[in-house]
């Protein structure tokens, strides 16, 4: 089993990843760090919990950043359109939520202690805003010889974004960050809008699981639901919703859901591109860019490993 660390911020499509990682067999997932996002960072960690919860999956979530490398106050979540105020689809009231109070900032010393603990050994994958690994790097840049791996699902190179017409969320969020990481020489696989927005999980396989008498398939049916309602509101009649987090965890299990290319990647910091992922003309390649996904077979590997 490849081990893993998965990092999120999370919303719903991270809930899918989560029980994707979770469930695959060949996975091993030696813990979950959090960080602001689609929620703040309270809000993701308390939100993973209640996931690892719901899947009764005993794995240990640590806490992370709480705010941009260069923003003073803690983030505020803007996302709630999407996600819903709690981050999952405004279901959690319906629930008795009981989770563990986390310290904030322990994500980063788990990430590296981890890394070095089990050296070429750890795939990081990181589908939220970048933060978490930016510190990491800053603070244990050895770390690039260490990981085996570092995907992240951020970025759009090659098509237009979804926050802005040239950028895409998770890289918006905290564009300094994620220049520090692309621009740096640790060894990165980008998932992102160029590959993610044809991972399209129709609303007919979401009914499958509201048939399924269980606690959990009801609740991923749900929140599920409402993330398709959010795609339908500005694309009427598409049908699904686009598995961006859950192809990250594909690309983990199978480096053959989708087809690379290496690329120099970095991200504009100037107010009108701000957080744009582009291709420079250097000729060090810094990045995997992933540019074609195997639809088919990845949706029918996501369905069958999550079995609600």
């Amino acid at each position: 089993m490849k081990k893993v660390i998965l990092d999120v911020d999370t919303g719903i499509d991270d809930a899918l990843a989560i029980a994707y990682a979770t469930k695959s067999k060949d996975l091993d997932v030696l813990g979950l760090t959090t960080t602001f996002g689609n929620v703040q960072v309270k809000d993701a960690t308390r939100n993973t919990q209640f996931i690892l919860q719901m899947l009764e999956k005993d794995i240990p979530v640590y806490e992370g950043s709480d705010r941009p490398l260069n923003q003073q106050e803690p983030y505020l979540a803007v996302a709630q359109k999407v996600h819903g105020i709690d981050g999952l689809a405004n279901q959690l009231e319906a629930y008795d939520v009981v989770t563990e109070e986390r310290k904030t900032g322990e994500a980063i010393s788990f990430i590296i202690d981890t890394v070095k603990k089990y050296p070429n050994e750890v795939t990081l994958i990181f589908v939220g805003p970048l933060t978490n690994l930016a510190k990491v790097y800053e603070q244990a840049p050895e770390i690039a010889t260490l990981v085996k791996e570092i995907i992240v699902m951020g970025g759009a190179v090659t098509v237009p974004g979804n926050v802005r017409p040239h950028a895409e969320a998770n890289i918006f969020s905290d564009p300094e960050a994620a220049k520090r990481v692309l621009q740096s020489n640790l060894p990165i696989t980008l998932v992102g809008l160029d590959v993610t927005m044809q991972t399209l999980l129709s609303r007919d396989e979401v009914k499958k699981w509201e048939k399924t008498d269980s606690a959990a398939s009801k609740f991923f049916a749900n929140i599920t639901n409402y993330y398709i309602d959010f795609y339908e509101s500005f694309s009427p009649g598409i049908g699904g919703c686009g598995l961006h987090d859950p192809l990250a965890i594909g690309r983990a299990i199978d480096a053959t859901f989708v087809q690379t290319k290496a690329m120099n990647v970095d991200v504009h910091l100037d107010e009108a591109l701000r957080g744009n992922t582009f291709e420079t003309e250097k000729s060090t390649k810094n990045t995997s860019v992933s540019l074609e996904v195997d639809v088919h077979r990845f949706l029918d590997h996501f369905v069958q490993t999550i079995n609600f």
